[in-house]
C-alpha cells in the first residue's frame, strides 16, 4: 500500500496567510476604535469636574498681604481681628470663630459661647483652627504676623492699619469685606453715611483752636500727631495740630507734663491704654497737675478722654471711628451750650 505524497506546504504561502490576518486585525481594530499596539506616550488625566480651576471656586481678592483666592459667600469665617470684626457686624455677616476674650461695648455679642475660641488675637489655636475647617480666615493688625501660617490652613486676607489715609483706610477695609459677602449695597450705605458725618464735623473743628492727641499708659504720657495710629483727629477729623513735627511712629513720642504745658492746646484728646485692657485706668490722676492745669485745654474743661475701646483696641472698624466721631462731636457742642 503506497504511502499518499504529501508535500509541505509552501513557505510564501504561509506568509501570505499570516500577513492578510495581520491586515484583517488592523482594519477591525481602527473600525471599532480599539487602541493599536504602537507605544501611546502617556498624557495626563483630566482633572474631575469636582476639582474646578480655582478662578471657579471663586475670586481673587487684593488686601494688605498681596492676593488671595476666597470662595463665592464664605460660610465658615473665623475672624482674628477686632476691625474686621467690627466690620462684618455692620455689614450683618456672621461668623463662626473669633479670637480672643475681650469683646467691648457694640462687639459683646461676639463674647457668646456659640463662637467658639480660635486662640488670642497673637497667637492662634491651630488644632481649634482645623477642627473647624474655616472657608476663610481675616487677619489683621495684631494677628497681621500670623498671616503666613494661617493662610497654610484656609484662604486669607488681612486688613491693614490706618496711618495718614486713615478714613481711606476703613472705607477700603469695609468695601473689600463688603465685596466678598455681597454686601456691596450695604457698604456703599455706611460709607456714604461716615464721609457726611466727619464732613460736618470738619466744619465745627477747623476754626475751634488747636488740638493734641496722647495716650497714658503706666503712668506715662505719648503724643501723638497726623498720620500716626490715632491721627484721624487731626487729619480727618480737621483737628488743628498743636504741636508740630511728632513722629508718626506706632508708639508715638514720649512726652512730659511739661511738653503739654509748652504747647498750650486747647484741646487736649487723652486715651487711657490701661483702661482699654481692662485694667485701672491712671490717666486722669497723672494729668492732673499744675503744668497740665495751665493749659488752656484744661482750664476751659476741654480735655476730653476718648473712649480707650474704639480709640485703642478697635481702632479702624467702621462703626467705632464712627462713634469717635460722635464723640468728638459731642465734646465740640457741649462748649457752645
Amino acid at each position: 500500500m503506497s504511502t499518499p505524497d504529501r508535500r509541505p506546504f509552501p513557505l510564501f504561502a504561509i506568509l501570505g496567510v499570516v500577513a492578510l490576518l495581520a491586515v484583517v486585525g488592523v482594519v477591525v481594530a481602527f473600525q471599532r476604535g480599539a487602541p493599536s499596539s504602537a507605544p501611546v506616550t502617556a498624557q495626563a488625566p483630566e482633572a474631575p469636574e469636582a476639582v474646578a480651576p480655582a478662578a471657579a471656586q471663586g475670586r481673587t481678592v487684593k488686601h494688605g498681604q498681596g492676593s488671595s483666592v476666597v470662595p463665592l459667600n464664605p460660610q465658615r469665617v473665623v475672624v482674628f481681628d477686632l476691625v474686621a470684626l467690627d466690620i462684618l457686624q455692620a455689614l450683618a455677616v456672621d461668623v463662626l470663630g473669633v479670637a480672643g476674650d475681650q469683646f467691648p461695648h457694640h462687639l459683646a455679642p461676639f463674647a457668646d459661647a456659640k463662637y467658639p475660641r480660635m486662640g488670642t488675637l497673637f497667637e492662634p489655636n491651630y488644632e481649634a483652627l482645623h477642627a473647624a475647617k474655616p472657608d476663610l480666615i481675616i487677619t489683621g493688625g495684631r494677628s497681621t504676623a500670623k498671616y503666613a501660617s494661617l493662610s497654610k490652613i484656609a484662604p486669607t486676607v488681612d486688613l491693614p492699619m490706618g496711618g495718614v489715609n486713615y478714613i481711606d483706610t476703613v472705607v477700603a477695609n469695609t468695601e473689600l469685606l463688603a465685596g466678598i459677602f455681597g454686601k456691596e449695597e450695604k457698604g456703599r450705605a455706611l460709607v456714604a453715611e461716615l464721609r457726611a458725618s466727619i464732613a460736618k464735623l470738619k466744619e465745627t473743628t477747623a476754626s475751634r483752636g488747636k488740638g493734641l492727641v496722647v495716650l497714658v499708659t503706666g503712668g506715662r504720657i505719648s503724643a501723638y500727631g497726623p498720620g500716626s495710629r490715632f491721627g484721624v483727629i487731626h487729619g480727618d477729623f480737621g483737628v488743628p495740630v498743636a504741636a508740630e513735627g511728632l513722629s508718626a511712629s506706632l508708639h508715638g513720642e514720649v512726652i512730659g507734663s511739661e511738653f503739654i504745658r509748652e504747647k498750650n492746646p486747647d484741646w487736649l484728646f487723652v486715651i487711657d491704654r490701661d483702661a482699654s485692657m481692662g485694667q485701672q485706668g491712671g490717666a486722669r490722676q497723672v494729668l492732673d497737675n499744675e503744668l497740665v492745669q495751665q493749659t488752656t485745654a484744661w482750664k476751659n474743661g476741654q480735655v476730653v478722654y476718648l473712649d480707650p475701646m474704639n480709640a485703642y483696641l478697635i481702632g479702624g472698624g467702621i462703626q467705632a471711628v464712627e462713634a469717635l466721631r460722635h464723640q468728638v462731636a459731642e465734646a465740640y457742642a457741649a462748649r457752645t451750650r
